[in-house]
């Protein structure tokens, strides 16, 4: 008891001085973590500017009593520009503490708004800043919301190819606390050009209290275009086919808000036409300036089928389909072909005369080789324009679980036992409701590129497998079954091919309709309607056995015998090794009993 009455004074003192150590320490920080909100919060907003120090890690967690969810924005960044995102960032979490879901993260780098919503009443984040001595600031802006109520007009989708939306109430002051996010998506191919004809917001230099966003994409997090606010009318051009619009209000200051229309433009210069076939349908593309070279108007433009309308922008786009709007399918030599008329439906000045050229556009698609084939003609009187491309046709391969071929086998590789029943099914995506697919020849692989060696499964329609088998014509459907197999001195994995004929189920002459030919009558070089499918790799499945598929047995016996003393000798020196470990602990745990039996109690004197 003396020595630690001599020992008490000595820890009171290094604690005193480590205390004073301590406080000189945090005398060069800031204290910036903080709780925000809480019982005692009258107002459902609130507005921070935090200036930061170098080396600094700050959490603040915002808190509310009500069953309600917590928005943050953080309109304006200003961080390390040569910092990197690892060193100096902002997180941002769903709870009460830097444990929860990680909502997002945002550093110097990021081109956007970033705005983020709890799922609760609490929300958490969290500021880290390297070691450069730079200003930092950040401003953010939160309130609280309910996710059950909406503001009318705020937001929304538009997918035609031109169209106008304005700010809730426009042009009455909009509401207050508004984040509104409008999504706009026009066909492939076309540009957005957006152009705001009024923005009346709260006046600020950097937009932080109340502002609109563009993006040049489909989200929130695309690249930012703009940010304005004021009284300002410019105009934006995306990039693609999508542009995302942003209105964020605060809780003060209210102004007329904003009205825009926005139209679309083809992405592509076209100086006369342009024609592209699909699977089902048939694309053609009109400039506007050759149409006026001949003064005539795009409205005055129709098909076959004069209710069949065109989309109008910088360019006239007619999307025809191969089984409607007038056009005319044709079998003939061996091929399919699809045909259309566009003309110009506007009244002559007399009855007698004319003094426009009379313009016709025939378009047609052939189907050709493993292709298909655009050709336009545009006749000027005299003049016959042609112009060519070419395009694919749109079909694909699958396994499916049974003979229902009701549910697809998404997994890749397809892992099967041996002999195990498969079922694949090609097919075609067209919309003309005649067309029929044919297995011609479907083959195997042990490789993607089909090198040797190679099995068939199906040649000239007919069945080259013993357990291989074709199901009749289906219309765009090809089906077929076999049972698994592997091959020899080669990996477990097997591809299939299958080239495929395309005919029409009225010509019962077609090659589709022939259906196995033992010998080959007629040559199917000639059709030009066929198509290769690849699907794969299917592989046997590891450690189970295969029982009942003596014949596989006997394939692969010689190969899985080389295994079997490989396996003998890993089991035999697993068993050694582990009779190893036992005798050695056996002999530490001796010793260790041992050494405690030298160790005895001993009373302690009395003083």
């Amino acid at each position: 008891m003396g020595v630690v009455r001599r020992l008490l004074p000595l820890a009171l003192l290094i604690a005193s001085c480590l205390a004073e150590v301590n406080s000189t320490e945090d005398e060069g920080k800031s204290n910036c973590s903080a709780s925000l909100g809480g019982s005692n919060l009258a107002e459902n907003h609130k507005a921070l500017i935090l200036q930061l120090n170098p080396s600094e890690n700050c959490t603040w967690t915002i808190e509310i009593p009500e069953n309600k969810s917590i928005r943050i924005i953080f309109s304006q960044i200003q961080l390390d520009p040569d910092g990197s995102c690892q060193s100096e960032n902002i997180k941002v979490f769903d709870g009460t503490s830097t444990n929860g879901p990680l909502l997002g993260k945002v550093c110097s780098e990021n081109d956007f708004v970033p705005v983020f919503e709890s799922s609760f009443n609490t929300l958490t984040f969290q500021i880290v800043t390297d070691s450069a001595t730079v200003q930092r600031s950040v401003f953010i802006f939160y309130y609280f919301f309910s996710s059950d109520t909406s503001i009318p007009d705020c937001g929304g989708y538009l997918d035609t190819l031109e169209g106008s939306f304005t700010s809730p109430n426009y042009p009455n002051p909009y509401p207050e606390l508004a984040y509104c996010v409008w999504h706009i998506q026009v066909e492939k191919g076309y540009k957005i050009k957006l152009n705001f004809e009024e923005i009346f917001l709260e006046v600020d230099d950097h937009c932080r209290f109340d502002f609109v966003a563009v993006y040049d994409g489909s989200s929130t997090s695309s690249g930012l275009i703009g940010k304005v606010c004021g009284r300002v009318a410019p105009t934006f051009e995306s990039s693609s086919d999508s542009l995302t619009v942003v209105l964020s209000t605060d809780y003060a200051n209210s102004y007329r808000g904003f009205s825009a229309s926005y139209t679309s433009i083809y992405a592509e210069n076209i100086n006369t036409t342009s024609l592209t076939c699909s699977s089902d349908n048939m694309r053609i593309i009109i400039s506007k300036s050759y149409l006026e070279s001949f003064n005539y108007n795009e409205n005055d433009l129709q098909l076959t089928d004069p209710t069949c309308r065109p989309r109008l922008s910088n360019v006239v786009d007619f999307s025809i389909p191969f089984d409607g709007c007038g056009t005319i399918k044709k079998v003939e030599d061996q091929s399919i072909t699809y045909t259309n008329i566009i003309t110009f439906s506007a009244s002559p000045t007399s009855e007698v005369i004319t003094r426009k050229k009379q313009l016709q556009i025939i378009v047609k698609c052939e189907m050709e080789h493993n292709s298909t084939v655009e050709i336009t003609y545009i006749t000027e009187d005299d003049i016959i324009q042609n112009q060519n491309a070419l395009g694919k046709y749109n079909t694909t391969m699958a396994f499916f679980e049974s003979s229902s071929f009701e549910k697809p086998i998404l997994e890749s590789p397809y892992y099967v036992d041996l002999n195990q029943s498969l079922y694949v099914q090609v097919t075609l995506h067209n919309s003309d409701p005649n067309l029929v697919v044919f297995l011609d020849t479907c083959r195997a692989s042990p490789t993607s590129d089909f090198a040797s060696p190679t099995y068939d499964l199906i040649k000239s329609g007919c069945s080259r497998d013993e357990t291989c088998k074709v199901y009749p014509l289906f219309g765009h459907y090809g089906r077929f079954q076999f049972n698994a197999f592997k091959f020899l001195r080669s990996l477990s994995s097997v591809y299939l091919q299958c080239k495929v004929l395309i005919c029409d189920s009225d010509d019962h002459q077609s090659r589709c309709n022939q259906g196995c030919l033992s010998r080959r009558k007629r040559d199917i070089s000639s059709y030009k309607w066929k198509t290769d499918s690849i699907i794969g790799p299917i592989r046997l499945k590891r450690d189970r056995s295969a029982s009942g598929n003596s014949g596989f047995q006997r394939q692969t016996h010689a190969g899985e015998t080389q295994n079997q003393p490989f396996n003998s000798l890993h089991l035999f020196s697993f068993m050694v090794l582990a009779l190893n470990v036992v005798i050695v602990v056996t002999v530490i745990a001796r010793h260790f009993v041992n050494q405690r039996a030298d160790y005895k109690y001993q009373k302690l004197e009395d003083h």
